[in-house]
């Protein structure tokens, strides 16, 4: 049992640890890895089995981003710790400024980024806040840039822009270094020259000479460069190549295109939405959309994505081909029956549950809309692995959904309010379809058995237990209950499968 005020403390510190290891999705190996420790070190920490010490807590808080709370928690364990102890005990050496983990270099104290549109055409300008904490001066700073027309189509979207390539002369890349009266511009050499993507030198130099940021100097750094709406593709991210303590992406549309628009964060382990809120106003005749993130992960991707109503706006249709190596796209079939297709916001929302037996009647609304919906799917295309159908595919938020096994002659099992209670610890990965998703396949790794939990119209409650092919066709369509699609579930390293290039149509899982 913990006794002392110092025990009391550490525990205190371990939790803080603990709580904003996981916050940013972080295994103890992978922490320890990013502190510049042995693998098993945090995980001795954590288990109370090493005492933390002033460079441990130091690196932990820089490499999280705990907004000084895993600092402040070890403050208060080291000031118990000595005022028990001597006077004469060593003491750490004290905190610097600003520390950062070992081999840190150059820091982005805070990126803005801004995406306009305007008749037609895409103009991107980035500023960024420099710091140089490394040994050595500057010369130079890396800037990439890449289009993608038709992001969930990548054969389709690469023979775009074979044909409409991207070019420098259309770019009119612009770059400035400097603050105050001190702004200088910047010279650019091309690092990379491809139909899709380009990469880029900003050099800290001009032709009245060299400016190098030297250590421990501060910068800012801005540069804008073009890309015509036929080539930009309906999504704008931003990755986390340095070390960045802020990072605000703003989104300018004019109103009358009527923009709907959202986020997603990738890292290593998966994909979600954005962890804090997209905010808007209006700026007059233009639709202001702006987002913030105070901790960004490094090798973290934050995307923001939009799609266009208004009438006159333009469309990802517009240029999208409705063919795929002379066969209409399977999407296409799906987005021309009602399907809700993957871009929209609805996708990405938790369904809200019926209050049974109160909603009883909207709720069989719904599950006759589903199973009217599926009737016209298995007439479009032979499931011979079974199918699933979730309200939010059909356009609408509430908890329903309907699976029906891979036996044509069994009737279409009805979920409302479900929700996972149990799971078998044997696993499988299977290659997994989406009605709002396919022209893809991707492998994704899903339990054998799961129990679920889920009402009937009367209110009550059951829970019934799906194996194999049912307990994945089951698992799937809970996922889009919950705002989440398989291609979260997929491994960071897998990749998905164009339709054409699957092999299993119209053959059952394997088991």
């Amino acid at each position: 049992m913990t006794t002392s005020p110092v025990e009391r403390a550490a525990d205190q510190f371990v939790t803080a640890l603990a709580h904003w290891r996981v916050e940013r999705g972080m295994s103890k190996k992978q922490l320890a890895a990013r502190m510049g420790f042995d693998p098993s070190y945090v995980s001795h920490v954590e288990g109370r089995r090493h005492k933390p010490t002033e460079d441990f807590a130091r690196r932990a808080e820089a490499v999280l981003g705990a907004g000084g709370v895993i600092w402040q928690r070890f403050r208060e364990y080291d000031e118990l710790r000595h005022a028990r102890g001597s006077t004469a005990l060593h003491r750490d050496p004290p905190v610097p400024v600003q520390w950062m983990p070992p081999g840190t270099g150059l820091i982005v104290e805070q990126e803005v980024a801004e995406l306009t549109y305007t008749d037609g055409v895409y103009r991107c300008r980035v500023r960024r806040n420099l710091y140089n904490a490394g040994s050595e001066p500057v010369t130079r700073y890396l800037v990439k840039i890449s289009v993608d027309r038709y992001p969930h189509d990548p054969a389709g979207s690469n023979r775009h822009h074979r044909e409409n390539p991207l070019t420098f002369e259309e770019m009119s890349i612009e770059a400035l270094a400097g603050e105050g009266g001190a702004v200088e511009p910047m010279q650019w050499r091309v690092k990379l020259d491809r139909d899709a993507a380009k990469e880029v030198w900003l050099l800290f130099a001009n032709e009245r000479g060299q400016f190098p940021l030297y250590p421990g100097d501060r910068t800012t750094i801005e540069y804008a460069y073009t890309v015509g709406g036929e080539k930009w593709g309906q999504w704008f991210q931003r990755a986390v190549r340095l070390p960045t303590r802020r990072i605000t992406v703003r989104l300018n549309f004019p109103t009358g295109f009527d923009p709907q628009v959202w986020g997603v964060e990738t890292s290593l382990a998966a994909e979600v939405p954005v962890r804090t809120p997209l905010e808007r106003h209006n700026d007059g005749d233009r639709a202001i959309f702006e987002w913030t993130n105070d901790a960004p992960l490094l090798n973290a991707r934050y995307r923001l994505e939009w799609r266009f109503r208004g009438s006159g706006a333009p469309s990802y249709a517009e240029f999208a081909p409705s063919e795929q190596n002379g066969k209409p796209r399977a999407s296409s079939a799906m987005r021309g029956i009602g399907i809700v297709q993957r871009g929209s916001d609805l996708l990405r929302q938790r369904a809200r549950h019926f209050q049974l037996p109160r909603e009883a009647t909207e709720a069989r609304e719904a599950v006759s809309a589903l199973l009217t919906s599926l009737r016209r799917l298995e007439e479009l295309h032979d499931f011979s692995k079974g199918v699933g159908l979730a309200a939010p595919q059909i356009g609408r938020s509430v908890a329903a959904a309907v699976v029906r096994p891979a036996d044509r002659g069994a009737d279409p099992v009805v979920l409302l309010n479900p929700r996972i209670v149990g799971e078998a610890g044997d696993r499988d990965e299977q290659y997994e379809g989406c009605l709002s998703f396919f022209d893809y396949r991707g492998l994704v790794r899903r339990p054998l058995r799961i129990e679920v939990e889920h009402a009937r119209y009367d209110g009550a409650r059951v829970i019934t237990s799906f194996d194999r092919a049912m307990a994945r066709l089951v698992a799937h369509e809970i996922d889009h209950l919950e705002g989440r699609l398989y291609v979260d579930r997929m491994h960071a390293e897998s990749n998905l499968v164009p339709v054409a290039n699957y092999h299993q149509t119209g053959r059952p899982w394997n088991y």
